[in-house]
């Protein structure tokens, strides 16, 4: 049986807030037409949207064209700093990856980003060895849900469960038909009973949880709805 863990990156893997802040300020200092100030605190409150909800929220004062426009150059930007710079890593994720990976678990990224951004986590942090997939709104403008199920079902998945952040990351899960542990270290809130973790440390043991009680509740393929339980693992 094929098994795979699907992360959130942004709150689940790592906090890149201040970073992208920072190449976002640095984009807009060469846009004398722009006056607008982005911080790490902005950042934050809109991670884990869609890439158009972060532009009508930070850009909304613009028109439509102007809004897009602004993001599409933001985050080319932003993708050549996180490239160069990175972000702050959660504390044990590349031992967490290793085990869950030596376990035998398929590992996966499905986040709201644009193309590159993953790419620029992978390659700057070394972590391009643990993943066998990986997926984004900017190459399908699909939903997260979407994207979730999408990756499941290219890589035959016969189990699967998604790690993420926020009630978004939540929704997206449920709607895919997989289970979810909420990542409590990350940026956002979950309104429902499900596993979660307070650190990195503790996911192989609630993945392994999370599998178990779907196999003795004989759902052997990808499950539907989250596991109705809540625990500290």
């Amino acid at each position: 049986m094929k098994q795979g863990i699907l992360f959130d990156l942004d709150g689940t893997l790592w906090d890149s807030s201040t970073e992208v802040a920072i190449s976002w300020e640095e984009a807009l200092r060469k846009r004398p037409d722009v006056q607008k100030e982005i911080t790490g605190e902005m950042i934050r409150n809109v991670m884990g949207k869609s890439m158009y909800d972060i532009a009508d929220i930070l850009f909304g004062e613009y028109d439509l064209q102007t809004r897009r426009s602004l993001l599409d150059y933001c985050c080319k930007e932003e993708n050549e700093y996180i490239r160069l710079h990175g972000g702050r890593l959660f504390e044990s994720l590349a031992e967490t990856l290793q085990a869950l990976r030596g376990a035998g678990f398929f590992l996966c990224i499905v986040s709201n980003c644009q193309i590159g951004y993953i790419e620029a986590f992978l390659e700057y942090h070394g972590l391009g060895q643990y993943f066998g997939d990986f997926e984004c709104f900017g190459k399908t403008e699909q939903g997260k849900g979407h994207n979730i199920r999408l990756v499941v079902e290219r890589n035959h998945l016969d189990q699967a469960l998604y790690v993420g952040d926020t009630q978004g990351d939540y929704q997206a899960a449920t709607e895919a038909g997989l289970p979810f542990i909420h990542a409590r270290m990350g940026y956002g809130t979950v309104d429902a009973e499900v596993p979660f973790i307070t650190a990195l440390s503790q996911l192989p043991q609630a993945v392994r949880r999370v599998f178990g009680e779907l196999s003795e509740s004989g759902q052997q393929r990808v499950c539907r709805g989250a596991a109705q339980c809540s625990r500290d693992y």
